[in-house]
């Protein structure tokens, strides 16, 4: 920004004084536990909002993807008798203004019954701007003196900290302008602001101006480098309906001239603009047939998903346009769930396939493959410009897309783009490092996990079907060999022969089998064979044999066509889980992610604060009714338990408060707790779920896996007879029969011998694209005794330097 001074086209406003106070201390970030409904863009529009509580929740304008302002609420005096904060003292009905747009009506009075305030919000199509129309009626001998105004808590840039804002006059119009780094806001209304003050939160911010005297006796000019509140106030008595504006922009020119064009159209153009491009976007009627719902939850579904795909960086969805727990919350935690997650992005994408939606799909995959690093891999999450936030490796993160490519593919909807090179560089990064995982998909623990290995087969399948069609044969029965390998010890990798959880199951799978000592990410300062938990209470046990955790991410191996379901290993497992994780709620079963899990409302009600007891997850309730359906079984009471625990606004919540009710904490039985809410995966999944039980059949059942591994045949056509060995992961042991693969990244000799050197056999690595390099050793039947060899890189002219010794028996 330059000096004030040297701006054009407004002028600012010094009012009645210059700044007043000192930068406040930040302000809560605030987020609904039970009626959050978020809109977005439509066509052009770069903005999209969240309403909860009946206000203006938060705004994220789409060149960094993060909330741009806090809390916009009205404020209501009639400068005599009364002050209304809506928030706590209006109750608003919620409506959709039509039922297949994200457009939002909320219609309330004051607790007396004198005025009634009808909202109606919209984002404009073709501006970065926020609208909010807003009609006022009752009694005259109120309405004649009341005054409303507007007040809004910046938080540009991803933070309430360092903002700026001041009064401006635009085009002849009172407006506030507000400014963090690049990020500008304007806020404006059709009618101008009368009177309007910039102020510290909690010390000169319009607020505390009202509640002290019932009248704005505050105008400050400006408020510098702080957390900051602006106020607008609107003369009621002149203006019964009037239409709010907030605008963004990469300056202030940017802001006050997209928050003036929008102003410069009738609101009722706007709203009926929106509306018509949403109508574009219907989604499937067949999928309201089977809802329980009339429907009304797949609508808003395919809405939300759309409107988390970002306009600035097409085919960017992020997991959620809310933070969770964001009451409890300040810039320390920027993040929130305004990132992109390929497995929850892959999950987007694969429902609006299910919706027909191929051209959005192809989106996400073009931009997964522009964000996937050189090493074929994807960050743990990423903001929208593929910048990333954590940096854990999960394997299926990279699986994920893989499997969107190839139904692209299979279906023809790559279009002109060439999705071979960028499967290749994600199937060789699985090879490199599976099929051990540093996280998986509950993004905590290392280890064998079926969740994370059912996405690695089913990915390995799939490329190795891309690749033959690609004139890569070897790569593809490369990569199937490894799948299979992968498949043949899954069992054997996650499974427990002791359970203790359930008193009739000793054989189930775990959660996740951690690596072991010389294994990558071995946590050597654990005991063998345990996992610490993170988020567990300061006074609470955190440390667990793996067989004590369980959660129902093997239920995977069902929904992608590796096991049956009838599979007697999942039959039990699932007893477990039902007999574990298993909530009854009064609108239908929930289930938990794991046991002893920490990421969640404490059992006191509150707020996740790093620690707390987790919740029952709607989305695993979709999961369940997958498998139900695969097995043959109804599914509609899964569809009925999932509607029946979205909001007011039909949104699904991350996590629902799943004991008795709690009033004091807002938490009832069922409903959503304080965390995200929508998550964009629920949505997904009950799309899916919809989509699955029209076709009768899983959605996300792959042809190509489902036949390999027979799943509908009950037959194979082949039998794994391959044990690979990586100097990461060395075998100690091989069955006689069996084939030694040796797999490395670079070309590679091997020096090997089974009579203690009295002669040797060199063999020479053959090549198999990105995945590396591989040789072969095979055994005969009968055969016993130790294979022994070591590695030489000619590229490299080194030596590994040591003998590597592999015990063969019958």
């Amino acid at each position: 920004m330059g000096a004030m001074g040297d701006v054009t086209g407004y002028h600012w406003l010094d009012d009645d004084g210059p700044a007043f106070g000192a930068p406040g201390v930040a302000p809560t970030w605030t987020s609904s536990k039970k009626d959050a409904v978020s809109t977005a863009y439509s066509a052009s529009s770069r903005v999209w909002f969240t309403v909860s509580h009946g206000t203006l929740n938060e705004i994220y304008y789409p060149t960094i993807d993060r909330p741009q302002t806090r809390d916009m609420e009205l404020l209501f005096t009639d400068g005599e008798t009364f002050f209304h904060e809506e928030k706590r003292d209006i109750k608003y009905e919620f409506h959709y203004i039509d039922h297949n747009a994200p457009a939002v009506r909320l219609v309330g009075s004051d607790p007396q019954g004198r005025y009634t305030v009808t909202k109606e919000i919209v984002a404009d199509p073709h501006h970065s701007v926020v609208l909010m129309n807003v009609k006022i009626t009752g009694d005259e001998t109120v309405l004649s003196r009341m005054k409303c105004y507007a007040l809004l808590a910046p938080h540009l840039h991803g933070g309430g900290a360092g903002n700026s804002a001041r009064s401006v006059l635009v085009a002849g119009k009172r407006a506030l302008l507000a400014w963090r780094g690049p990020t500008s806001l304007a806020m404006g209304a059709d009618c101008g602001f009368t009177r309007s003050s910039c102020g510290y939160v909690g010390a000169s911010d319009g607020y505390q101006d009202l509640m002290t005297d019932l009248k704005m006796t505050w105008c400050f000019g400006q408020a510098l480098d702080g957390n900051i509140a602006v106020t607008g106030e609107i003369d009621v008595a002149r203006n019964r309906e009037f239409t709010l504006a907030i605008g963004l922009g990469d300056g202030h020119h940017a802001a006050l001239s997209e928050m003036m064009q929008a102003l410069s159209t009738s609101y009722e153009v706007h709203c009926e603009r929106f509306i018509e491009q949403w109508l574009r976007a219907l989604t499937p009627k067949e999928l309201a047939h089977a809802s329980t719902d009339g429907g009304r939850l797949s609508r808003v579904s395919q809405n939300v998903i759309l409107t988390h795909e970002d306009k600035t960086y097409s085919g960017a969805f992020i997991a959620s346009a809310s933070i969770p727990w964001g009451a409890s919350k300040g810039d320390d935690d920027l993040g929130g769930y305004h990132l992109v997650w390929t497995r929850d992005m892959v999950q987007s994408a694969t429902a609006l396939l299910a919706c027909g939606r191929c051209e959005t799909a192809l989106r996400a995959l073009v931009y997964l493959a522009c964000t996937q690093h050189p090493d074929g891999s994807f960050a743990q999450n990423f903001w929208i410009d593929g910048t990333p936030y954590w940096t854990g490796i999960q394997l299926d993160e990279v699986a994920f897309p893989i499997m969107l490519a190839w139904r692209l593919w299979k279906h023809g909807d790559l279009e002109k783009f060439d999705v071979f090179p960028f499967v290749e560089k994600a199937a060789g990064f699985l090879v490199r490092y599976a099929p051990i995982t540093q996280q998986e998909r509950w993004e905590e623990n290392a280890g064998y996990s079926p969740s994370t290995l059912a996405a690695v087969i089913t990915a390995l399948v799939c490329a190795a079907d891309l690749a033959r069609a690609h004139q890569a044969p070897e790569m593809g029965e490369f990569l199937e060999d490894y799948a299979d390998w992968i498949e043949s010890h899954l069992d054997e990798w996650t499974t427990t022969d002791d359970g203790v959880l359930h008193p009739d199951v000793k054989r189930h799978y775990m959660r996740i089998h951690p690596p072991c000592e010389g294994e990558p990410f071995h946590n050597p300062k654990i005991p063998p064979g345990h996992l610490v938990l993170s988020n567990r209470a300061p006074d609470e046990r955190s440390c667990f044999e793996a067989r004590e955790i369980i959660d129902a991410g093997f239920l995977e191996l069902v929904r992608y066509g590796i096991r049956r379901a009838d599979d007697p290993l999942i039959v039990d497992s699932l007893k477990v889980v039902d007999h574990v994780l298993k909530i009854e709620t009064p609108y239908g079963p929930c289930w938990r992610r794991y046991n002893h899990d920490g990421y969640g409302q404490r059992k006191d009600g509150g707020p996740y604060m790093g620690w707390g007891q987790g919740r029952a997850w709607p989305l695993l309730g979709g999961e369940r009714g997958h498998y139900e359906l695969a097995a043959g079984h109804d599914v509609k009471p899964f569809i009925t338990a999932m509607e029946q625990f979205s909001s007011i606004g039909a949104m699904l919540p991350e996590q629902i408060w799943d004991r008795e009710d709690f009033p004091q904490e807002e938490m009832y039985f069922g409903q959503s707790a304080g965390a995200a809410q929508p998550l964009v995966w629920a949505h997904s999944e009950y799309i899916k779920l919809l989509r699955s039980t029209v076709d009768g059949q899983v959605f996300d059942c792959l042809s190509c896996v489902k036949e390999r591994y027979g799943v509908e045949s009950g037959k194979r056509t082949f039998k794994n007879n391959i044990e690979i060995f990586q100097t990461g992961r060395p075998v100690v042991m091989l069955a006689a029969g069996m084939t030694l693969r040796i797999v490395d990244t670079a070309h590679f000799q091997v020096l090997y011998t089974t009579d203690g050197w009295a002669t040797s056999v060199k063999l020479e690595s053959h090549a198999v694209g990105y995945a590396g390099f591989f040789v072969d050793i095979a055994t005969m039947a009968g055969q016993a005794g130790t294979i022994e060899f070591t590695f030489y890189w000619p590229g490299q002219d080194k030596w590994l330097g040591r003998n590597f010794e592999v015990t063969v028996e019958e």
